[in-house]
C-alpha cells in the first residue's frame, strides 16, 4: 500500500485525505440518521396523552424539545397551538427547516468530494503523462523504468480517485434518499398532531 501511495505521487496524499473525510462523514451520518432516534415511534402518542391529561406544562415542553428532532418540531407547534392552525403550521415549518438542515449536515462536503476525487485522479494522470513525455524528450525512449514510473503514477492516481469517488457518490445518494424518507415521516407525524388538536377544538367550539 505504501508503495502504491509513493508511486502515485503527491496527489495521492490529497486523495487519501479525501477518503478519510468520506469515511468519517459516512460513519457519523449512519449513526446520526437513525429513524428511531429522530422520530421515536411512540412520541406522538405520549404527547397526545399528556395534552389530554392537561400535563403539557413548560417543563414537559422543554423536555420534549430536547428529546429528539421530532420532539423539537412538535414542541414548536405546541408552543403556538392556541394562536390558530396557520400560526401553528408556520412555527412547525420553521422548526422543520432547522431540523432538515441538521439532517443534511456534511452532505455537501460528501458530494463535493465525490465530484473532485476523479478530477484529482485525472490531474494525477496528466502530471504522470507530462513526466513521461519530459523523460522521452530528455532521454529518448531507451529508459523504460522511468517511462513505466510516469505511466504508473498516472494510472494509480486515476484508480485511487475513482475508488474514493464511487463510494462517496453512492453514500451521498443513499443519505439523501434516507433523509427524504425521514422528512416524510416527520411531516406525517406533525400533521397528525395539528389535525387532531384543531379538529378537537372545532368540535368543542361547535358544542
Amino acid at each position: 500500500m505504501l508503495e502504491l501511495l509513493t508511486a502515485g505521487g503527491w496527489l495521492m496524499v490529497l486523495i487519501v485525505l479525501c477518503s478519510i473525510v468520506v469515511l468519517a462523514i459516512c460513519i457519523e451520518r449512519l449513526i446520526t440518521l437513525n429513524p428511531k432516534k429522530i422520530a421515536p415511534p411512540h412520541l406522538l402518542a405520549t404527547v397526545w396523552k399528556q395534552l389530554k391529561a392537561g400535563e403539557m406544562d413548560a417543563a414537559r415542553l422543554k423536555t420534549l424539545k430536547q428529546s429528539s428532532p421530532l420532539g423539537r418540531i412538535l414542541a414548536a407547534g405546541l408552543s403556538n397551538a392556541y394562536h390558530g392552525r396557520e400560526v401553528m403550521k408556520e412555527s412547525i415549518q420553521e422548526a422543520a427547516q432547522h431540523v432538515v438542515h441538521d439532517l443534511e449536515r456534511y452532505l455537501n462536503t460528501l458530494g463535493t468530494i465525490a465530484a473532485i476525487a476523479p478530477l484529482l485522479g485525472l490531474l494525477g494522470t496528466v502530471v504522470g503523462m507530462i513526466r513521461v513525455f519530459a523523460e522521452i524528450m530528455s532521454q529518448g525512449t531507451g529508459n523504460a523504468s522511468v517511462l513505466a514510473g510516469g505511466i504508473s503514477e498516472a494510472l494509480i492516481t486515476t484508480a485511487a480517485g475513482l475508488t474514493v469517488a464511487i463510494p462517496a457518490l453512492t453514500m451521498h445518494r443513499y443519505f439523501v434518499g434516507k433523509i427524504d424518507g425521514i422528512v416524510v415521516e416527520l411531516e406525517q407525524e406533525t400533521i397528525k398532531l395539528v389535525d387532531a388538536l384543531h379538529s378537537e377544538e372545532n368540535v368543542e367550539g361547535s358544542l
